[in-house]
């Protein structure tokens, strides 16, 4: 009996040194391959940095418990990510962006809203391929939820243009609407006229294939009268 007790005794020495070995081994194991994969918003070094800022976010062992314990830190314009551990040194990370299709500005800061005008973020930086949408009317704004304006079928007709534009491959610096619902398009010195929304698929491949004409030019480009079955009715009024 007294030998099984120091038998015992023994090996628990040689276990608890067995774990403290691998667990200095674990802690010793960084990660040192990342791969970010859906991001379109930031860079790969940009989103390395966001999500491994330091060493001890690199170590695989801490990784790999705060991703399963704690949680994801927000990350702005980013709805979500996932880490997919391929082995103890290289790590996946899938990014699930938020659906932005553009801004308002208020109040010296820039709201970010999705397609049924949801405010998604609130930044003091411009986004270089959003534009940012003016003439709307709103009241209150509170991140999260709906922009509150008159009416709100005019984030359809909004990703209906950001759609069309984004199809042409067109990338406009401003749409602002009248009270009418029409709409201009801002692309640095040329502003476009498009009016209401009927023939907007018409309009859109008129205008792309003007801009090449209109290079290094300032005025104004009529399109809100446009019709497939004449285009005559497109014109460009120069500025001085």
């Amino acid at each position: 009996m007294q030998k099984a007790q120091k038998g015992k005794r023994g090996k628990m020495p040689m276990v608890a040194l067995a774990l403290l070995l691998l667990a200095i081994l674990a802690l010793s194991v960084n990660i040192k391959t990342i791969t970010i994969t859906g991001n379109k918003r930031f860079t790969q070094e940009q989103m390395t940095e966001m999500l491994f800022p330091d060493q001890l976010s690199r170590n695989f062992l801490f990784c790999y418990f705060r991703d399963r314990v704690k949680g994801h830190d927000p990350i702005p314009f980013v709805e979500g990510y996932k880490l997919v551990f391929h082995s103890p040194t290289q790590v996946e990370v899938i990014v699930y962006e938020k659906s932005v299709v553009g801004y308002v500005s208020y109040m010296s800061s820039y709201l970010y809203f999705d397609k049924d005008g949801i405010i998604v973020e609130s930044a003091n930086e411009k986004l270089p391929d959003v534009p940012l949408v003016s003439g709307l009317k709103f009241g209150k704004i509170v991140l999260y939820q709906k922009l509150p304006v008159e009416d709100g079928k005019i984030f359809q007709e909004i990703l209906n243009l950001t759609q069309v534009l984004s199809i042409n491959q067109l990338q406009v610096d401003e749409i602002q609407y009248n009270h009418f619902g029409e709409a201009t398009l801002y692309l640095g010195d040329i502003q476009v006229l498009l009016g209401g929304n009927e023939g907007l698929n018409g309009k859109i491949t008129e205008l792309s294939s003007m801009l090449p004409k209109l290079e290094g030019r300032k005025g104004i480009l009529h399109l809100e009268n446009y019709d497939e079955t004449n285009t005559a009715v497109s014109t460009f009024q120069p500025s001085p």
